[in-house]
């Protein structure tokens, strides 16, 4: 093929499934390190715990399982989360460069694309997510999923179960922005791949570095969106923790600004090597796809 011609675009299905598939496979590989993570953002005051203390007392006090409790609300969303994020990157980026005349994309396209498919998929997890934190909470007396549907829509309505809806937005879109930001950057700086396998590396490296920057940017705001979801609603009670901004500075005020950065390292540790994960299933999923459904997509 010559350098003039350029695979045609797979259809949205293709990007679609490669999501899923991508998305389910990284959260059943990382999954309690957000169990700890959650447990670190939702404890007030000085950390008594790092991460191995965290991790270690779960176990001991709450047996290995309780590692895995609330699984099912992100492996629900996995699929059309992960998958409405890379199609949505996908869809703006094209309307971006639509709109801009680029022929290509460049760092300030890809950031704007990485916020815009952030915003979009936000809409979609934050119900998920407040059942899954709720789940998480170590004072948690749920019997499942399901029961904390109940009950948060019988306390609150239906809006209830979208609590947490703006903090969640901006935590989205600003791990979106950093993260297919960086991996634009850092493929840019990466010899050129000679073989698949070099290819597949580039991305777990630039998947990698993106999903720390990510969580460089966007953990204060994962902490604050924790605590609105985590907390009870008491009716007539101004709730402590309510918009991000003013909550971020509440929490820097009130326990020091190391504390905008709790559960960062199980935060890191999942979503830096969790993001080569994605990335590198992405891509060969969607290479299967390409040699499946042949010329015009390789």
């Amino acid at each position: 093929m010559s350098s003039d011609h350029k695979p045609k675009p797979l259809p949205f299905v293709a990007n679609f499934a490669a999501g899923a598939i991508a998305g389910i496979s990284e959260i059943l590989t990382f999954y309690p390190l957000d169990v700890v993570k959650t447990r670190m953002q939702l404890e007030t005051g000085k950390s008594k715990l790092g991460l191995v203390g965290t991790f270690k007392g779960i176990v001991k006090e709450e047996g290995f399982g309780r590692l895995y409790r609330g699984l099912v609300p992100p492996l629900m969303l996995e699929a059309p989360k992960r998958a409405v994020k890379f199609a949505a990157n996908d869809f703006w980026g094209k309307t971006y460069l639509g709109l801009t005349g680029e022929s290509k994309m460049t760092q300030q396209l890809s950031v704007l694309t990485g916020c815009s498919a952030g915003a979009t998929e936000s809409f979609v997890v934050v119900p998920f997510e407040l059942v899954k934190i709720k789940l998480q909470d170590k004072k948690s007396t749920y019997k499942g999923p399901i029961d904390v549907v109940k009950q948060v829509v019988q306390k609150e309505g239906l809006l209830g179960l979208y609590a947490g809806m703006e903090s969640t937005f901006w935590r989205h879109v600003w791990w979106n922005g950093g993260y297919f930001g960086s991996i634009y950057q850092v493929k840019a700086l990466l010899p050129k791949p000679e073989s698949p396998k070099a290819e597949l590396l580039n991305n777990f490296i630039s998947g990698s570095i993106g999903g720390f920057a990510g969580t460089v940017i966007n953990t204060p705001f994962d902490v604050v969106k924790s605590r609105i979801q985590g907390a009870e609603r008491i009716p007539g009670v101004a709730p402590k923790y309510n918009w991000t901004y003013p909550a971020i500075a509440t929490i820097a005020r009130e326990e020091g600004l190391a504390a905008l950065y709790k559960g960062f390292v199980p935060k890191v540790l999942r979503l830096a090597p969790g993001g080569g994960v994605l990335l590198l299933v992405v891509e060969f999923t969607l290479g299967i796809f390409r040699t499946t459904l042949g010329p015009p997509y390789i």
